[in-house]
């Protein structure tokens, strides 16, 4: 079976072709770092079919990130995702995007695995072998609080964030992968609706209720008219 991979719920750019029969990672492109999600996706995929002599309609079944990510990044993968299975009929498998981290971490016993959130906060899940324990969920770094792990993955840049606890843990920075994203789909089973995990609250909030001034005459006795 061959499977198209996408996930942009991290600051990296995934996409992938792995042949579930032979076992194999067909093709992959992996941009580290990139925000150009919204430019860079579509013609990334072109690009592999492309240069492996493949179509499309020559997949069998999709597997998407599903985050938890920032929201504009997240719905590229996800919103792409959905108008290709679609239109092309195929199956779309959503995973836990940091399941696909943690599945890469999976000879360690225990495993943090956390993702830039923005807002000075990071996306986290803990792991056993492989499996997630707890999470995922959106903290502070230095307000992390969890058993301490046997390894860390977590982007340079919020290593100096950590609570001591695991500043000496052994560390590395992990991302989504074609063959990690497969790996944790359930692809015998029939996909359920697409659930991006967000985690944070909108922004936008509805404008609280404001009491209404005595003097202000209620509307249906001010246009009342009998007689």
């Amino acid at each position: 079976m061959l499977v198209l991979t996408i996930d942009t719920a991290t600051a990296d750019l995934v996409t992938g072709i792995v042949d579930t029969t032979e076992h194999t990672v067909v093709s992959q492109r992996i941009f580290r770092e990139n925000r150009a999600h919204n430019e860079l996706l579509v013609p990334t995929i072109k690009e592999m079919l492309a240069e492996e002599g493949l179509r499309l309609v020559e997949m069998q079944a999709m597997v998407v990130g599903c985050g938890p990510g920032p929201f504009t990044g997240l719905r590229v993968g996800m919103v792409t995702a959905e108008a290709l299975g679609h239109s092309l009929g195929l199956p779309v498998h959503g995973v836990c995007s940091l399941d696909a981290i943690g599945y890469q971490l999976r000879e360690h016993a225990t495993a943090l695995v956390a993702t830039d959130a923005r807002r000075r906060e990071v996306y986290w899940a803990t792991y056993e072998y492989g499996k997630r324990a707890e999470g995922p969920d959106v903290v502070a770094p230095e307000s992390l609080s969890v058993a301490t792990p046997a390894h860390l993955s977590i982007p340079e840049h919020l290593v100096e964030k950590l609570p001591e606890f695991l500043a000496e843990v052994p560390r590395s920075h992990l991302g989504p992968t074609p063959a990690s994203l497969v790996a944790v789909a359930d692809l015998q089973a029939k996909p359920e609706p697409l659930q991006p995990l967000y985690l944070r609250r909108p922004d936008a909030k509805e404008p609280k209720q404001v009491p209404r001034s005595p003097a202000i005459p209620e509307v249906n006795k001010w246009w009342s008219c009998e007689g």
